[in-house]
């Protein structure tokens, strides 16, 4: 799948236009992108990135990282997705990095996501979806995921067996066992849990655009 990858990332780099602030995500997939936008770096004035990997890339390129509030509203945002439905509603946060990537799309015109043909489904949740939580209220939210989705939620573990902790110092859960049909309304509902971050449904503000790698490229 590396090969659909790069050629989702480098269809991505015709919606860059001269002068632009480009919102960039997280992945495998974006790393593609980040490598393609290296060579057309002197057209744009800089990135805002949804994570320090993807700020390590780009700085390793010689692109100018920005912060959000001093870059104001963004033009174009790319970024990968775990799950992509017929809507171009998401799962994402596969990569622990859901809340920055979800503030950074709601600032973005325009969101185009990048993803290779395995992440196209008919209906969202067999990845498990991702819930950004404050560490104090991981068992509070698991629970009540329990009783409003009848999903199993599962703390994130890296392979050392300890938390994960997001780049914002906060705790994943993964629920598992999913089927979304109305990703709108689940978006919302885990949203109004006290101690919830952000839910890895992108569903209200879903993708503008996607492309699906191959050869070549398809854009829906």
């Amino acid at each position: 799948m590396s090969d659909a990858k790069r050629l989702a990332g480098e269809k991505a780099i015709e919606y860059v236009r001269d002068g632009m602030i480009v919102g960039v995500g997280t992945g495998s997939t974006v790393a593609y992108f980040i490598d393609a936008l290296a060579t057309i770096k002197h057209r744009i004035r800089g990135a805002v990135s949804s994570s320090e990997q993807s700020s390590g890339l780009l700085r390793a390129h010689g692109i100018e990282v920005l912060e959000l509030n001093d870059a104001g509203p963004l033009s174009l945002y790319v970024d990968g997705a775990d799950e992509c439905d017929p809507h171009k509603r998401l799962i994402k946060g596969g990569g622990a990095a859901l809340t920055r990537e979800k503030i950074i799309a709601e600032a973005s015109e325009q969101f185009v996501c990048i993803v290779d043909p395995a992440k196209q489904v008919d209906v969202l949740g067999r990845f498990p979806l991702p819930v950004e939580v404050i560490p104090m209220a991981r068992s509070l939210v698991a629970r009540r995921i329990v009783s409003i989705t009848g999903g199993q939620p599962v703390w994130r573990q890296d392979v050392d067996e300890r938390g994960v902790v997001t780049d914002n110092g906060n705790a994943i859960l993964d629920i598992h066992g999913l089927s979304i049909v109305d990703p709108v309304a689940m978006e919302a509902a885990l949203n109004q849990i006290p101690g919830v971050v952000s839910v890895g449904l992108f569903a209200r503000r879903g993708a503008d655009v996607v492309i699906v790698g191959g050869s070549p490229p398809r854009v829906l």
